[in-house]
């Protein structure tokens, strides 16, 4: 296992059953090439590759900024 990977399973082990399972059929679904899984719009491609991007470069979103944008769907 890679380090990378190895950190990922780290992080998850942590997370809720709920989140583990999310995370567990999603991995299955890619490499079991699951045909029921959704299909990727179009339309999305580019803002899903910029946000990988993002990640890549290890910019991801503070604290008091997921909080808001939390708050901002209860509005």
């Amino acid at each position: 296992m890679t380090k990378l990977l190895d950190e990922a399973v780290d992080v998850a082990r942590r997370m809720s059953p709920n989140a583990q399972d999310a995370i567990a059929r999603f991995i299955l679904d890619v490499f079991n090439d699951d045909a029921s899984a959704e299909p990727l719009p179009p339309e999305h491609r580019e803002a899903i590759l910029e946000g990988l991007a993002q990640a890549e470069r290890g910019e991801f979103a503070s604290h008091e900024e997921v909080a808001e944008a939390f708050r901002s769907f209860r509005r």
